[in-house]
């Protein structure tokens, strides 16, 4: 069973954050401050051909008015370099941003946009991601040819990325089958819908830009603004107050730089705020829609022998961090099971919708929750029931994964016996209710990071990071690492961080990798402390280092408890000299080599290091009348490595199960013939409140990863959003007698697959 580690500790943004007292990027003001709004597009394609601004700009109360004119003529982005801060002749989603202003209020701010003058020409919209990645299919981007990219991308026409996993002999494997099942599913684009909206406030001193921003990546967010702005990166500070919320909808770089702009030319502090559409039309992280056919090849005895697949990826009109996706996307295709052959080809394909992104764990709901009912289909085809076949077929302690990676001990099996036992999988049930699974897995990211740790003359001690915390509670477990390490409390520790002038670089609340990454900066640097008091004391205690050990705010002789001296002491005394101060960063693990010669476009997702597993049970209740299904119950069963942190952990899982509920029932994009978001707004795009949650049984399960973070963790807030979908599916299925091939499974299309 997973060591599950059950000290617990305060919050030091708790009491903040459920008091109200917590201090939002939105609740800044400063002094002089203008206020930005930006002016989009409105259309999904089209040419500019005229643009005036001297209405708006002659307007009392207008500070600045910004268009591609007033910054560096250049293209950016991570992957490829496929898009400008300001449209300057090409728009290709509604929400590319034409020009901004500042004024003394929002509402002379919106004055002012409303007397931009713009004519832009419309143009054919590729609505269909099917149909941009035909052969003779117009191009998003005609000159795509010459955008940049910062990786070995296989690009062509609309593809913005190519990959394959191909291994073994497939036509071999599906010939050895006895039966072949094959099928398509369709999932619609979906949101990360933070509570709180995205703002942004800039205030320049000098050639210098101080920007606060409810962003998850403070250092991505400076190195964009500082490549765009044609900046170095120690004139641009980047500091996060308390962030409502992201689930990856926050990622990336985007919106810095335009408000960084404004307040250039406006002279003063500038603040953006954006109104709940605008959080739904313009940041370029969204779920990505997809079009999945899977077939598989299986004997009567259940054994898998080959799959194939193909995966088609809405990259949106911009690149975004989606660069690697289409691997990703593979890898989960063929899923955490044993298969001999395989060929699974995913594209990541332009169109003219809002760009995707890295928004929790891309693209594995979509495509478990594809692959998960096949393998339901699959069993029903061959009689034999779903959980003996992913028993039959779920990777071992030691087995190669469909790339080759030899798997490290971990706890998939006992996942699968884990979530049935909790909800009573085969018990009888009415005829109108059901429990189905799901199983999946997800790659631990493993990152460069960065701790420093400096100890007060009282034997207090702060921990400087870059890390980021997103409301997780990752970062507030950082002191409990160095506590441990020490033999001190985590009271005893306070942390700055959110601030890029302060901590060093880390790559930010995303890839669940905060206490993998980051906490092993921590552990290190805590060490390295622990060795200096050890040097320190073995003078007082005429003792070897050795034979010294630290607990309870002691450095003592091990065997003789009496024999010590408090590291407040040691403390006091280092103020007067050689100071306790420490950095840490923490070996990055390697991904495992593996063998991909007859794969393309490998991003380096081919093998994971301590990748997790999971699996899921739901219990649902269907009125076929009407096609609305209850979620009754969820069991989660998760190999996570050692547990830090329990009752993070289970709020991790609670909170990504929800969100997968959403996800499965009601939560997709509607667009329009012309490329438009029609329910942009949380009254039309609906979530899952308190009221719709479900019991919810949680289970650790599995082995400390050997190749995991500090005491062998694993990440862990992406996974639970993964699986949930497929396991409402399943169940649906067990009760209507099909799959609804169409997600979200919303009751019309339920109710349409059962009266098909």
């Amino acid at each position: 069973m997973a060591v599950v580690e059950s000290r617990t500790f305060k919050r030091q943004d708790g009491k903040d954050k459920v008091t109200g007292l917590g201090r939002y990027t939105a609740d800044m003001q400063l002094a002089g401050m203008t206020h930005c709004k930006f002016l989009y597009a409105g259309i999904a394609n089209g040419r500019i051909t005229r643009l005036d601004t001297s209405k708006a700009e002659a307007l009392a109360g207008v500070f600045a008015v910004v268009t591609h004119a007033d910054v560096p003529d250049l293209q950016h982005g991570p992957y490829i370099q496929d898009r400008r801060l300001f449209a300057r002749e090409w728009v290709r989603f509604e929400g590319e941003i034409i020009a901004a202003v500042a004024a003394t209020t929002p509402a002379v701010a919106q004055a002012a946009l409303d007397l931009i003058e713009v004519d832009i020409e419309p143009l054919p919209v590729m609505n269909d991601i099917e149909e941009s990645a035909a052969p003779g299919a117009a191009l998003v981007h005609p000159d795509w040819e010459s955008y940049g990219d910062s990786f070995d991308i296989v690009r062509d026409r609309n593809d913005a990325g190519r990959s394959t996993l191909v291994f073994g002999d497939i036509d071999k494997g599906m010939a050895e089958a006895d039966t072949v099942i094959s099928g398509r599913y369709v999932a619609d684009m979906q949101h990360a819908a933070p509570i709180e909206p995205r703002a942004i406030i800039a205030e320049w001193h000098g050639d210098q830009v101080t920007i606060w921003s409810s962003t998850q990546v403070p250092f991505n967010a400076r190195a964009g603004v500082a490549h765009t702005l044609e900046m170095p990166e120690n004139a641009v500070r980047v500091i996060v107050p308390h962030l409502g919320g992201g689930f990856g909808g926050k990622c990336e770089f985007h919106f810095e730089a335009h408000v960084a702009a404004v307040a250039r030319k406006a002279k003063r502090p500038t603040k953006l705020v954006f109104s709940r559409r605008e959080e739904f039309i313009a940041p370029d992280h969204r779920r990505e829609g997809m079009v999945i056919t899977l077939e598989t090849g299986v004997k009567r005895d259940g054994t898998i022998t080959g799959r194939r697949g193909t995966i088609l990826i809405d990259n949106g009109a911009y690149t975004a961090d989606g660069g690697f996706f289409p691997q990703l996307a593979a890898m989960h295709a063929a899923g955490p099971y044993r298969i001999p052959s395989c060929d699974i080809e995913a594209r990541i394909v332009y169109t003219n919708h809002q760009p995707s992104g890295s928004v929790r764990a891309p693209t594995a709901p979509q495509v478990n929750w594809a692959l998960e009912q096949h393998m339901d289909v699959i069993a029903k085809a061959i009689g034999m029931d779903p959980l003996e076949l992913r028993r039959k077929n779920v990777v071992q302690d030691g087995d190669a994964t469909v790339s080759g990676q030899v798997l490290d001990p971990h706890g998939a099996p006992q996942c699968l016996d884990a979530a049935a036992e909790m909800l009573g999988y085969g018990k009888d049930l009415p005829e109108d209710e059901a429990i189905g699974m799901a199983i999946g897995w997800w790659p631990s990211f493993g990152s460069s990071s960065g701790a420093y740790i400096k100890f007060n003359g009282d034997g207090s001690a702060t921990i400087v990071t870059g890390a980021m915390e997103c409301g997780s509670g990752a970062v507030m477990a950082l002191p409990r690492l160095a506590a441990d390490v020490l033999g001190m409390q985590p009271e005893n520790f306070s942390i700055v961080y959110q601030d890029t002038e302060a901590g060093p670089y880390d790559m930010g609340a995303s890839g669940s990798q905060t206490t993998f990454n980051n906490g092993r900066a921590v552990v290190a640097a805590a060490n390295v402390i622990k060795t200096r008091l050890f040097e320190m004391a073995s003078e007082r205690l005429e003792a070897a280092v050795g034979d010294l050990e630290v607990a309870d705010g002691l450095v003592r002789v091990k065997g003789s408890p009496d024999k010590s001296v408090s590291i407040v002491d040691l403390a006091g005394e280092a103020t007067g000299g050689d100071q306790l101060l420490a950095t840490g960063s923490g070996d990055v693990p390697a991904a495992p080599e593996v063998e991909g010669s007859a794969c393309v476009g490998r991003m380096g997702m081919e093998s994971w290091v301590a990748p997790t597993f999971f699996c899921h049970a739901a219990h649902v209740k269907v009125d076929r009348e009407t096609g609305v299904v209850r979620v009754l119950g969820i069991a989660a069963a998760h190999d996570s490595g050692t547990i830090i942190n329990p009752l993070g952990a289970e709020g991790q899982i609670e909170g990504g199960v929800v969100m997968g509920i959403g996800q499965a029932l009601l939560e997709g994009s509607k667009i329009s013939e012309d490329g438009l978001i029609l329910n942009a707004g949380l009254l039309e795009y609906k979530l899952q409140t308190a009221a719709d949650v479900p019991p919810i049984q949680i289970a650790f399960v599995g082995p400390a990863a050997t190749d995991g973070g500090p005491s062998g963790v694993k990440g862990i807030a992406e996974p639970p959003s993964v699986p949930t979908l497929a396991a409402i599916g399943n169940a649906i299925a067990k009760v209507i007698g099909t799959h609804v091939h169409e997600l979200p499974m919303t009751p019309n299309r339920v109710w349409d697959t059962i009266n098909r």
